[in-house]
């Protein structure tokens, strides 16, 4: 198994699941509470924006009852207009009117500005619950996917906030105050009217379970496009050197085209939403107006109760033609919450200590122990049977000060080890010791402070190499870069330099050779200045000179501190004052570079073998 596989202890024979695969059987109903329960700041004052809704609906009732007005008592007949009552009315609809989008403006301006605060705390939480899921889920889910959920998935709800929200909120309170008004108005009339209308709420729940699962569909397919088209940019220059571009464009293409299908799937169904709003609507006010005229003044109905309910049946139906319209628009957003309520629901791993039982590591230098350690590697979902573990019953101790060298084949658990020691991963069983303390009892911000990892592939931002060296420890100040070029012997490297220290190293360090890129870890590793040095060997040849620099850094790096190399090359191992032999998750040799040659057994092949690879 290679060392790279992603980590977990579960051991089904059957493939398992994505941790990421979205939820569907979570109704819209369960999101959205379960979205209002992760942002408390779009809860607070919502009841003054839902009452400041409800008034600026009441205008909107208004209207309709002072036409009533106007007709039954500014008009008497056609020679006896009482235009003063009409001014009046006139001057109430408009001062009532005024108020209500005064209220609206209040509520919306109230909503938008909650609802953007509400939104940067939730962006802000999901990355930081990204960063702290156990590499196992960062290694199962493609980049793009990721990325997508804070950017796109959240999109969504800022795009459904800007006119969805608002719109539930004012059609609903409208809808509430005119159905209770067209009672109080006429409850025969009101019953008329809402028993045409109840079929619709029927279609429309038909149409909005069809509707959440093609939405849904749709978010995935836009997660699978997005990481895609990531693998097609960063994997740019492969590509090109293999004249693969054609292959992978083709894989972007399916990709895209399953998107597009799923999108146009989802459009079909909610262009169904609005003409069945339409015909309802048409079939309601035909009710109305059929009923009332059929009651006439006999059944106690003036010309303007006729008119005046026909406008209330206007404006109750008004709410429900803009649902059919807002209604695909909410599920796009339900859809991207679901997906991003999936990532939160995560189990952060490793579990960190809990709140006040963290053991702080002891000062000065550290040893690191191993106990009967073994590990197992999480199926990956395609896989359909599970492997064997990573490590098995794996125990050594190194002393506060020593270098060690752990060497073996490829998959033999060496990188797994390094994984361990910075608590990437806990083990299945046994137990992984910092200075006498169990790793899953320290703070993780004091373990990475005292234990740092330097990887064969070091990640590299697109800034200057002091930018890349000083996000390590910015408390220590600018000067302080400085201060480990000289500690470390590289300032012959960094004047070679076109810039010096402030030469940009390009996108993932690609301006950089992969020797220089390890360069820039060190330094890194020098500025956070670690008890313990966790080095996982560059495999990449590099120039001598750089081979040099490299040795020298490394020398000066681990003076005075433990160090554990995973080795790739004996020479490091030979320099080191203790050497562990790795095979299948196994150790099974131990003791120093001297000595190993000297005995027959796995070092002693592999020396053999780097003696005739030198040599040829």
């Amino acid at each position: 198994m290679s060392d790279d596989t992603v980590m977990t202890d579960d051991r089904d024979d059957a493939a398992p699941a994505s941790r990421f695969a979205t939820d569907d059987s979570l109704s819209a109903t369960a999101t959205v509470f379960r979205g209002l329960a992760l942002v408390p700041v779009l809860r607070r004052g919502l009841g003054i924006t839902i009452l400041l809704a409800a008034l600026g609906a009441g205008g909107r009732v208004v209207v309709p009852v002072l036409i009533q007005q106007a007709i039954d008592r500014g008009i008497v007949g056609f020679d006896e207009v009482q235009i003063g009552v009409v001014v009046q009315l006139s001057v109430v609809g408009a001062v009532a009117i005024l108020l209500s989008g005064l209220a609206l403006r209040w509520a919306a301006l109230r909503l938008g500005d909650r609802s953007e605060r509400a939104l940067y705390d939730l962006r802000t939480r999901l990355i930081a619950h990204i960063h702290r899921l156990s590499l196992a889920d960062h290694g199962e889910e493609r980049r793009g996917g990721l990325v997508a959920r804070v950017t796109s998935d959240i999109e969504t709800l800022a795009q459904f906030f800007q006119w969805g929200g608002m719109a539930w909120m004012r059609n609903t309170t409208l809808m509430l105050v005119i159905g209770i008004t067209m009672l109080v108005y006429d409850w025969q009339l009101a019953l008329v009217a809402f028993a045409v209308a109840l079929p619709l709420a029927f279609v429309l729940r038909a149409v909005q379970r069809r509707l959440v699962r093609a939405h849904g569909r749709a978010r995935e397919r836009n997660g699978e496009m997005l990481g895609a088209l990531a693998e097609i940019v960063t994997g740019a220059v492969p590509l090109r050197s293999y004249d693969a571009a054609g292959h992978v464009a083709d894989t972007v293409r399916e990709a895209t085209g399953r998107k597009r299908r799923d999108q146009v799937r989802a459009a079909i169904i909610g262009a169904f939403l609005f003409p069945s709003g339409e015909v309802f609507s048409v079939l309601t006010v035909s009710a109305v107006v059929s009923v009332g005229v059929w009651r006439g003044p006999a059944g106690g109905l003036t010309a303007g109760a006729v008119v005046g309910f026909v406008f209330l049946t206007y404006r109750f139906l008004e709410p429900i033609a803009e649902f059919t319209e807002v209604i695909d628009q909410t599920q796009t957003a339900v859809a991207g919450m679901r997906r991003i309520l999936t990532v939160l629901a995560l189990d952060i791993e490793p579990v960190p200590p809990a709140p006040g039982a963290a053991i702080a590591l002891p000062a000065g230098a550290l040893s690191v122990g191993v106990d009967d350690v073994t590990f197992t590697y999480r199926p990956r979902p395609s896989d359909t049977a599970a492997s064997g573990p990573a490590l098995s019953d794996v125990t050594f101790h190194v002393p506060a000060g020593q270098s060690v060298a752990l060497v073996g084949a490829t998959g033999s658990g060496k990188t797994t080890l390094g994984k361990l020691f910075a608590r990437f991963a806990d083990p299945d069983t046994g137990t992984v010791r910092v200075g006498g303390v169990d790793l899953r009892s320290v703070d993780d911000v004091d373990l990475r402070r005292r234990l740092l990892i330097v990887s064969q592939e070091p990640f590299l931002f697109d800034e200057t190499i002091r930018s890349n060296v000083a996000f390590a420890a910015p408390e220590r100040g600018p000067a302080a870069v400085d201060e480990v070029v000289e500690r470390l012997s590289l300032g012959a490297w960094v004047s070679s330099l076109s810039e010096g220290l402030d030469t940009r190293v390009g996108e993932r360090g690609d301006s950089l050779s992969a020797g220089e890129r390890q360069l820039v870890a060190l330094l890194r590793a020098g500025l956070v200045d670690p008890d313990v040095l966790i080095l996982d060997e560059a495999t990449s040849s590099v120039d001598a000179l750089t081979e040099v620099h490299i040795a020298r850094a490394l020398e000066r790096l681990a003076t005075d501190r433990t160090s554990i190399a995973i080795a790739h090359r004996l020479s490091t191992a030979a320099r080191a004052d203790r050497v562990l032999v790795l095979a299948d998750g196994r150790l099974v040799q131990d003791g120093p570079h001297s000595d190993l040659v000297a005995q027959d057994g796995p070092y002693r092949s592999m020396y053999d073998d780097w003696i005739s690879a030198t040599t040829v």
